[in-house]
């Protein structure tokens, strides 16, 4: 039996070493460092937004080849990108203190339209679904230290919340809305009351919030730092128990004694049907990891480059990442040179599904 990308389908492994020898290139990739990619929630589409200012959209057949199918562009780079519920919609957070839309229904491939604006750049963006409102809303965050409720009908957004410090990641699942800003704050919103914190915390890791990734229930999240570690938290106390950190994205460089390489962990995403998880770093790594076992799946070898970002598609059966330039090294260290292009890794056997439990050790 053939599987995705016309690899065979593979059997349960043993091996925790995983091989990205059969993984596909996507088609005329952006021209500069690529910040975000997002899958549509309803179909085989990819949105990946650039430094190039420009937000593309992909179409990915079962055989892992890619077509341009639109683009829409700020006018400064574009720091992340969306989708709606409905796989109609694709926001691009950009630079240019501006969220722009294409609405793929009415025919647009050319165009975004703008539905969003702050006093700095927005760093990312959401859809959400508020209770009792009819209609999804967009959520945004900035360097301005606001997140703001944008319904699309209006040019005014709905609320502000005013954060601590400039806004680093965002992410939302149910009624679970996770938003991290520099200073290491992690405020968690309820969606029943979206007007204001329902927690504020400090990461549970030391060194600056490079991502955060909400849980596929929404009862907590994973956050990422530069410190090369990854932290596991619930949102309510009583499961405080099961919070934990590990360590992941370094090396021991061979004949330096006492010396670790420590990279930034610059993306986390979640399976849809297994609820393990990947991380990516800036040592051009990416692994898969079962949360509730503590145990790594798999670990796979070095891209070529920096991973920027990740998702997996609808289905879980493959895993996109982007490798780029992730500017850990100043403006300098980005040089003509630098790769920049999406992988699609086919997601088969038993790579993320969850270590089998046992009467032992959970």
């Amino acid at each position: 039996m053939s599987g995705l990308f016309g690899q065979p389908s593979s059997t349960a492994s043993t091996n925790t070493t995983g091989d990205i020898s059969k993984d596909v290139t996507l088609t005329a990739p952006p021209e500069d460092g690529i910040s975000d990619l997002k899958f549509s929630p309803q179909s085989e589409h990819l949105a990946v937004s650039s430094w190039d200012k420009k937000v593309r959209i992909y179409e990915i057949s079962a055989s892992g080849g890619s077509e341009g199918k639109a683009l829409f562009e700020h006018e400064q780079p574009v720091l992340g990108c969306c989708w709606s519920k409905d796989g109609t919609k694709v926001v691009g957070a950009g630079a240019d203190k501006a969220a722009r839309m294409m609405d793929l229904s009415s025919g647009n491939t050319t165009t975004g339209q703008q539905v969003a604006a702050h006093d700095a750049p927005i760093r990312c963006a959401r859809f959400v679904d508020i209770p009792n409102q009819q209609s999804q809303m967009l959520v945004t965050g900035s360097w301005d230290k606001t997140i703001k409720y944008w319904d699309l009908r209006q040019s005014s957004p709905v609320a502000s919340v005013t954060c601590q410090e400039r806004v680093y990641s965002l992410d939302v699942m149910n009624t679970l809305l996770v938003v991290a800003t520099a200073d290491r704050y992690i405020n968690i919103v309820n969606l029943s009351d979206p007007g204001k914190f329902y927690k504020t915390i400090q990461s549970p890791l030391k060194w600056q919030t490079r991502v955060v990734t909400c849980f596929n229930d929404g009862s907590g999240f994973a956050v990422g730092s530069v410190e090369g570690r990854c932290a596991i938290q619930y949102v309510e106390d009583k499961d405080s128990s099961a919070n934990f950190s590990f360590k992941c994205h370094r090396s021991t460089p061979s004949g330096v004694n006492n010396n670790i390489n420590v990279f930034s962990v610059n993306a986390i995403s979640f399976h849809p049907q297994h609820g393990t998880f990947s991380t990516a770093g800036s040592d051009g790594t990416f692994h898969f990891w079962d949360k509730d076992a503590k145990h790594r799946l798999k670990g796979y070898p070095e891209v070529g480059g920096s991973i920027t970002a990740t998702d997996f598609n609808r289905t879980g059966n493959i895993f996109a990442y982007s490798v780029s330039y992730d500017w850990s090294k100043g403006y300098a260290a980005n040089t003509p040179q630098t790769v920049n292009k999406v992988m699609l890794h086919a997601v088969t056997g038993d790579e993320c599904k969850p270590r089998p439990k046992t009467g032992g050790r959970k």
